[in-house]
Order: C-alpha cells, then sequence, then structure tokens
C-alpha cells in the first residue's frame, strides 16, 4: 500500500465531506422514517401474532411468574433471568396488554430521546452536519426498529448503560450520582446477555467498589424478591432455566458463539464457552482499565454482542463502537494513521447497520452472505480497538 495512502484519504474527505455527509444524512433520515413508522405500527397497532411479539409474550411470562407457575422449560422459551421480572413488572405487571403495549411505546420514545441526546453529548461532533449524522444514526439503525417492532428492550438498555458509565466517569461524582449511575446499570441488567459483560467496566475502570456493590446487592435483591413468588425451590428454577435455555441458544438466535459452538458440534460448550469469553473480556478490561473509557465500552459492546444467544434487534450495540470510531476519527492525523481506519470502519460499520438491513431483506444465500461480511467486520472493528487500547492514556468521556 502506498505510503500517502492515509493522506489521500484525509485530503478526499477534507474535498467532499459535505456532500458525503449530506448525503449519508438523508438517506438516514429517509431510512429512520419508513422503518421506525412501520415498527412503531407493529408495537402499538398491528393484531395477531406478529403484534408486538416479544412484548406480549414477556408480559404473559411476568403474569405466570407472579402468580406462581413455572416459566422455565424447553417449551417455553423463555431465557430471562428471575430478577428481570421485578425490573420489567412496573411496565407489564399491572395493565392489561393494550394499555401495556401504548405504555411500553411511550416509554420506548423517551428511551429514543434520551438515546439521541447522549449520543450528541458524547460524540465529540463539532460541525452541524456531524451533529445531525450523529442524531440520525441511532434512529437509522436497523436493529433499532426491529427492537421497537416486537417490544424489545435494547432500545431502553443501550442509554441506560451509556448514561450509568458516564456518570461514573465523572471526576468527583457525589453519592446522588453514583446511586443514578448504578440505578441505571443496574436497570439495564433486564437483560444480562446484554449489559453483564459491561460490568466488568464498573468493576475494574471506575475505580469505584461503592457503584459495583450497589449493583451487585441490588441484583441479588431483586433475584431474591423474584423468587419469593415461586413454590419451588431456587436450585430447581435455576436448574430449569438453564435447561431451557441452553438448547434454544444452539438452534435460534443471529451470529453469535452460541450457533458457532452449535454448529461444530459442541453444544455441551456453549455455556463453558460463554462464561470463558467473558473472563476473557475482563481480564482484558482489568489490563486496559486506564484506557479511554469509549474503547472499553466499544470493545465490550461487540464481544457482548458476540458472546451468547442473540438476535438481530440486540445489533444496536454496536452503536457504541460506532461512536468510539467516530471519537478516534475526530481527534485528527496521527502517526499511525489510526483516524483514517477508523473512519473507514466507522463507514463501513454504519453502512452494515441501516435499516432494513440485509438479513431478511435479501433471499438465501445473499442474507448470509451479508451476515458473514458483518460478522467479519464487527471482528474487525474489535480487532481495531483492541490494538487502539495500547497505545491510550486517556480516561475521559
Amino acid at each position: 500500500m502506498h505510503p500517502d495512502w492515509a493522506e489521500h484519504v484525509r485530503r478526499a474527505w477534507r474535498v467532499q465531506h459535505v456532500l458525503i455527509l449530506r448525503t449519508a444524512i438523508v438517506w438516514m433520515a429517509v431510512a429512520a422514517l419508513v422503518w421506525l413508522s412501520y415498527e412503531f405500527w407493529r408495537l402499538i397497532w398491528q393484531t395477531g401474532y406478529w403484534g408486538a411479539i416479544d412484548l406480549r409474550m414477556l408480559q404473559r411470562v411476568v403474569a405466570r411468574w407472579f402468580s406462581g407457575q413455572p416459566v422455565y422449560g424447553e417449551s417455553t422459551g423463555v431465557m430471562y433471568p428471575p430478577a428481570s421480572f421485578v425490573i420489567v413488572w412496573p411496565l407489564l405487571g399491572w395493565l392489561a396488554f393494550e394499555p401495556a403495549r401504548w405504555l411500553w411505546a411511550g416509554t420506548t420514545i423517551v428511551a429514543l430521546a434520551w438515546l439521541c441526546v447522549l449520543v450528541l453529548h458524547t460524540s465529540g461532533a463539532t460541525t452541524r452536519l456531524e451533529r445531525v449524522l450523529i442524531v440520525v444514526l441511532p434512529l437509522s439503525m436497523y436493529a433499532t426498529g426491529a427492537a421497537i417492532g416486537n417490544g424489545q428492550s435494547i432500545v431502553h438498555i443501550v442509554p441506560a448503560l451509556i448514561a450509568g458509565m458516564a456518570w461514573l466517569q465523572r471526576e468527583k461524582p457525589s453519592g446522588r450520582a453514583e446511586l443514578f449511575a448504578a440505578g441505571c446499570i443496574l436497570a439495564s441488567l433486564v437483560k444480562p446477555t446484554v449489559s453483564a459483560p459491561f460490568f466488568w467496566i464498573v468493576l475494574f475502570a471506575t475505580r469505584r467498589l461503592r457503584p459495583a456493590c450497589i449493583i451487585a446487592l441490588g441484583y441479588a435483591a431483586l433475584t431474591v424478591w423474584a423468587l419469593s413468588f415461586q413454590r419451588i425451590s431456587p436450585r430447581d428454577i435455576f436448574t430449569d432455566w438453564l435447561r431451557g435455555s441452553l438448547p434454544i441458544a444452539a438452534e435460534l438466535g443471529t451470529a453469535n458463539l452460541s450457533l458457532a459452538l452449535a454448529a461444530l458440534g459442541l453444544k455441551a460448550w456453549i455455556l463453558p464457552g460463554a462464561l470463558v469469553l467473558l473472563g476473557v473480556l475482563g481480564i482484558w478490561i482489568w489490563h486496559y482499565r486506564d484506557r479511554d473509557l469509549w474503547v472499553l465500552m466499544g470493545v465490550t459492546a461487540i464481544v457482548a454482542r458476540l458472546w451468547i444467544y442473540h438476535w438481530w434487534f440486540d445489533d444496536l450495540l454496536l452503536l457504541l463502537p460506532m461512536m468510539t470510531l467516530f471519537r478516534i476519527a475526530k481527534r485528527g492525523a496521527t502517526s499511525n494513521n489510526s483516524d483514517v481506519m477508523a473512519g473507514i470502519l466507522f463507514a463501513l460499520l454504519l453502512l452494515f447497520s441501516l435499516a432494513p438491513g440485509g438479513l431478511y431483506l435479501f433471499p438465501a444465500p445473499f442474507n448470509a452472505i451479508y451476515v458473514a461480511v458483518q460478522v467479519t467486520i464487527w471482528i474487525a472493528v474489535l480487532i481495531f480497538l483492541s490494538m487502539h487500547a495500547r497505545g491510550e492514556t486517556e480516561n475521559t468521556i
């Protein structure tokens, strides 16, 4: 490769960036408008099986749980741990389904607005076009709409994670700020397969033991409270939970380690493999605990997406490494050209994250090729951010 390739890219960007940004914003805004309109219709008005399908199923499970009926088993498809039922009860546990879906839609709109404000505030965007691009970004991702239409919680989880981490990273947070941050992260544990890996950052990178203790003790208390509504022993409950969850992880979902191990005939390694990868991430976070928080969050988000069972709506996690790449690119020219590489990877991640996505848009085998390329990009970003962490000295957000 020509030694001045990066400078050529920088020069081309300086000349064409206005046209590129305007084109991207228009395309993303149209995608967001069409995709979110359709998915909010699915959430609020669509009847039948596909209308807010996951929200409908979760409400039924919550009702069964608090009435003392068993919910776990291979035939039920329930993979949420007990504490999750307590966390979602305020939104689902006391209403009939029709008003509950309206309440969920309202909180989803608030969560989306909160997410847009957070990414704008933390992105480092300086020009008007950059700020518009960053605001439209989470709205135009296929994962956002897919989560909304199904009634999934990832739209609520991601802003809670960002806000919690940002508040903990303040130089001298007050006790109230620590409690707010811990509360946000605790609430994000409604879906631990998404948010649990981020606990390593709380434990090692924030250098504060109290928030980690609040989160751990809070989650334990929620679990005990949830278990009090069941008639069988906690041991039997967790045994049934794992016995029912692992076969589902081996057969359903998209682009994750569980499916890869099952395809290789290693179904027995799904849980050990997930725990090993989670442990490796913890060691990595501890080793690079002084680095830029966004680099840690970007790496953790990719691992969290890959480490265990997930569907395509959980690809909203990829917003975090995109923000990390944008921040690196905005720092300007570097001797190792990391700014240019970050910009290129950001563009690729963005392109493969736009609604409606290729998984269900393209026919076979092109949808499989799309996903394979997509995962290759994720892994390339993971490698880039891991290497970038070696030279980082900042720890700011």
